[in-house]
């Protein structure tokens, strides 16, 4: 009895104790995102997110007035006709009209549910006549940005979960009350209000998924292969979403940040781009000094790597570390360059095509010169091109 009443209390203070905890993070609604206790889909910002919305209540109530009314009457038939009371089973063949009635009344609902839902997948697949058009590359676990067509044509850039938010993660989370958890990225994908924005999803490595929930879409990106889909957005504003395939152990940190600004903002973010850009587009053929590439390999590192293989190097987990590894002090750099270009061990180390010859040059040259790798090796862009 005591053990009983132990046991119990025992039980009763665990329990207050993880509400305690969970109720410590004061995590609230994210606009366009993810809401506290969320049961139903996300408000929509487009047509298409709308008519997503309204298909679910509608299924929703249909297929519930079917499920009250078949079990309703089945509940009824067997209470009301029990052996108990005295009915006795009866001994019939077929009814014709019974069965005319439960083919065609079945059929008439399944029509009226297509049509509507038929109307909103053709509508999700209608991508002519784009104002702007981005193709989206799956890579592990990042996504890649190129816009193709449009105002901002030629501008392209990789998104990746923000480096803060995946070490809150390797700590455990303890304490995390910031609403855009893992939603968080360096740089998100900015497109313009009320127009048609056409996306192009394809993959570099497995099968990925292109989601933004309250934009209504969803798109697998799969290697080898082109699909596409499209979004208006009807009101600026921030809207999440994630990578909705299994695409390996970092699933869960390859969100996905919409960026929607008026039309006077996007044409500046655009000239802001391009300007990048134009900064960036070095000559492969230049020569660097060591301490130059190293400050820039840094930030493609911490930018890149830091978040699988730490900032100091260590690795973790099956994530081997680069301080003091074989291939980063051999003399010979083209086994590095090779790594990442093409990755290795069926991709748990993704290839790093996507980025420019000086940054792989740089991120080599420092990982070789920093921590214990004090090797005074220098890779130059010449190098990395030569090897692509």
């Amino acid at each position: 009895m005591k053990n009983n009443l132990f046991q119990k209390l025992t039980s009763g203070v665990l329990f207050l104790a993880a509400w305690a905890s969970t109720a410590a993070w004061a995590v609230n609604d994210l606009p366009g995102g993810p809401a506290v206790r969320q049961l139903n889909l996300q408000p929509g910002a487009t047509k298409i997110a709308q008519e997503q919305g309204w298909l679910h209540w509608f299924m929703l109530i249909i297929c519930t007035v079917i499920f009250v009314a078949v079990f309703g009457v089945m509940f009824y038939s067997i209470w009301k006709h029990r052996k108990s009371v005295g009915h006795k089973s009866a001994s019939f063949h077929e009814s014709v009209k019974v069965e005319i009635a439960w083919t065609v009344i079945p059929f008439i609902i399944v029509i009226l549910m297509a049509l509507p839902a038929t109307k909103a997948v053709v509508a999700q697949k209608d991508t002519s006549n784009a104002d702007l058009t981005i193709k989206a590359t799956g890579y592990q676990w990042k996504w890649g940005y190129d816009y193709l067509k449009g105002q901002g044509e030629g501008i392209a850039f990789i998104s990746t979960l923000d480096n803060a938010h995946r070490e809150m993660s390797n700590n455990g989370a303890k304490g995390v009350d910031i609403d855009n958890y893992l939603l968080k990225v360096d740089n998100p994908l900015v497109v313009p209000v009320n127009k048609k924005v056409r996306i192009i999803t394809t993959a570099n490595d497995v099968i990925h998924a292109f989601a933004v929930p309250s934009l209504g879409v969803k798109q697998d990106a799969i290697p080898g292969f082109v699909r596409d889909t499209w979004f208006r957005a009807e009101a600026v504003g921030d809207y999440y979403g994630q990578c909705q395939e299994l695409c390996g152990k970092e699933h869960a940190y390859m969100p996905i940040h919409v960026k929607v600004l008026s039309a006077a903002d996007y044409s500046a973010w655009v000239a802001t781009e391009q300007k990048k850009m134009a900064a960036k587009q070095d000559d492969p053929s230049k020569v660097w000094n060591l301490a130059d590439l190293s400050k820039r390999g840094e930030k493609v590192y911490a930018a890149n790597c830091a978040a699988c293989h730490q900032p100091n190097g260590k690795g973790a987990g099956p994530i081997k570390p680069l301080d003091g590894a074989a291939v980063v002090l051999d003399a010979d750099k083209n086994k590095q360059i090779k790594v990442l270009l093409n990755g290795q061990n069926n991709l748990t180390m993704p290839s790093w095509k996507q980025l420019s010859d000086t940054d792989i040059a740089a991120v080599i040259t420092y990982t070789k010169n920093n921590w214990s790798n004090k090797t005074g090796q220098l890779v130059q862009p010449a190098d990395v091109k030569a090897a692509r």
